[in-house]
């Protein structure tokens, strides 16, 4: 079935993209990321975060997230995570198999956030190198996470000084990287490696790319591992200009960003609509481009009546619902939602 609203992932790429991508397709070019376009890659990348950036492409955010925490966790090592998170729940094992086998250990904590006492109570049993235990390698949050929820900077600090303070990396999986980044009024140098970020896994896809996410490094050391992991595990594109430019176009003339902006309102809009149902309420605050909805069956029948069917989400009330917005949305579609719940 066809859900309305159902995932970023849904919408088309970005025209300036496309037209990226067919403005490098001009005649031959050295292969395997040896081209123009990718040996810009880490300097148009250190100058966005202002720090020395390692910019490694892959082709979805599974690939991104899985080469990551292969290169900061080794096969004895135990990733710390939130119980629903996205390396937990919907990558099919790929953080155990790019890690040769570490251990993801599950924390619990409202609104799919790691708290700062959560994360000391679950590294408790690793505070000594015992060595018939895993060894606490890494700390791997979402921003956004899953819920549609978001960390502040000093969240992000405050997490990052523990595991530092543990011996361990701290890996952000940036799917919604630009979305939450809109929302604080932040910068991409503050909500990483200023706030403790080691190594990130930066989405593009989602905003209006093709297939153009990237694990990006922020020390030599990490960059040379994922130099070669990155070969190995086939991401090293023998056309890798066509990956590259995506990335490149992202940032420019204020692509990214304003995508994100755009979907992040039109994420609101849903909200105020639905708000304004007698009955409903959101399952958390509206801070990115997701919307989790508690809808009563008349609102959904008046969706179905305007021929707008919603994803259900499971939730032991059975109804709950994910709205996912994205920069593609088309205002009749938006303006179909409002005045189908107007109705009720």
């Amino acid at each position: 079935m066809v859900f309305d609203f159902a995932s970023d992932n849904a919408a088309g790429i970005d025209p300036r993209i496309l037209a990226a991508i067919a403005a490098c397709d001009t005649g031959p070019a050295a292969p395997y990321g040896a081209d123009a376009y990718s040996s810009r890659l880490d300097n148009v990348y250190s100058e966005l975060l202002g720090h020395q950036a390692f910019v490694f492409p892959t082709p979805t955010g599974t690939s991104a997230n899985g080469l990551a925490l292969g290169a900061v966790c080794p096969p004895y090592g135990a990733v710390m995570c939130h119980a629903q998170s996205h390396v937990v729940l919907t990558e099919c094992g790929a953080p155990e198999f790019f890690t040769n086998g570490a251990r993801l250990v599950l924390i619990a904590g409202a609104d799919h956030k790691i708290r700062p006492d959560a994360l000391s109570e679950a590294l408790a049993p690793f505070a000594t190198r015992n060595l018939h235990r895993h060894r606490a390698s890494c700390l791997s949050f979402a921003q956004a996470t899953d819920g549609g929820t978001i960390y502040s900077l000093d969240e992000i600090a405050a997490l990052a000084e523990i595991a530092h303070r543990h011996g361990m990396k701290v890996h952000m999986d940036g799917a919604r990287f630009a979305n939450a980044m809109v929302s604080l009024e932040t910068t991409a140098a503050d909500m990483t490696w200023r706030a403790g970020v080691d190594i990130l896994s930066f989405g593009t896809t989602k905003n209006g790319t093709m297939t153009g996410e990237a694990v990006i490094a922020f020390d030599a050391d990490t960059a040379e591992i994922l130099r070669y992991m990155h070969k190995r595990a086939g991401f090293l594109y023998s056309k890798m200009r066509f990956t590259a430019v995506q990335l490149l176009a992202y940032l420019e003339d204020d692509l990214w960003t304003g995508n994100a902006r755009r979907a992040n309102g039109t994420a609101r809009r849903l909200a105020a609509a639905i708000l304004k149902v007698p009955g409903a309420s959101l399952a958390h605050e509206v801070q990115v481009n997701q919307v989790f909805a508690h809808l009563p069956a008349k609102a959904a029948e008046a969706l179905a009546r305007a021929g707008l069917s919603l994803r259900p989400w499971a939730h032991p009330a059975g109804d709950l619902y994910r709205l996912v917005a994205s920069y593609r949305d088309e205002e009749e579609l938006i303006r179909r939602f409002e005045d189908a719940l107007k109705t009720i």
